[in-house]
């Protein structure tokens, strides 16, 4: 069992036991602990970057991406189309939502895809908006270290893999062309601390509080 899932354990119960001391006129509408759990346990809230790479490729009008970043990593490398929403400034001091960041992140028939350096971060905030019952939210498993080696960087297979390998293989090829491959260098998310057309260009974080 990995850090990241006693970590979604631990904060599960967190929430829960926290929520009982927060103040009346802070309460939102929340899901149970229990059901969050569940959630949590389900993999389709995972996309793969192979799966990243063909919707921004197909221009799916569906598709939000949300980097969870600072603003200053966002700044040096993110994907294309991407908001930024620094998990830092996602919730208020009780851990509610900012209101600013709700209009983005509940608007009908978006695919909200989370991502960071690597998927710690973005599955911290994965799970802070489903506690507060947004749906249709995914993470990108691995971040942007995982894209750099499997859409930037792809590595031909074995003569002896099998042919579907192959054909992902050449698919990432005419990715990597696409998004210009190269050489960048992510770093970890271990810290101490789908978009609408009309949202194509990169969205910077707005100053001031919630």
């Amino acid at each position: 069992m990995n850090k990241t899932y006693y970590f979604l354990i631990a904060l599960t119960f967190a929430l829960g036991f926290g929520a009982l001391f927060l103040p009346e006129k802070s309460h939102t509408k929340e899901i149970t602990p229990e059901q969050l759990f569940y959630k949590m346990n389900n993999p389709s809230r995972f996309v793969t970057t192979d799966q990243v790479a063909r919707l921004i490729i197909e221009s799916d009008p569906a598709l939000l991406l949300v980097d969870a970043r600072s603003p200053d990593q966002y700044r040096l490398f993110s994907l294309p189309g991407a908001m930024n929403i620094p998990m830092k400034e996602l919730v208020d001091s009780n851990g509610i939502i900012c209101s600013k960041w709700v209009d983005y992140l509940d608007i009908e028939g978006l695919n909200v895809i989370f991502f960071s350096n690597s998927d710690v971060i973005a599955d911290q905030v994965w799970v802070i908006c489903t506690r507060h019952e947004l749906d249709n939210l995914y993470v990108m498993r691995g971040g942007l270290n995982t894209w750099a080696e499997t859409i930037l960087k792809p590595q031909k297979p074995f003569e002896s893999s099998p042919i579907e390998e192959f054909a992902l293989y050449d698919f990432r090829r005419g990715a990597c062309q696409y998004f210009g491959g190269g050489s960048i260098s992510i770093k970890s998310d271990v810290v101490a601390d789908p978009v609408p057309r009309i949202r194509r260009k990169k969205k910077t974080v707005v100053a001031g509080g919630c």
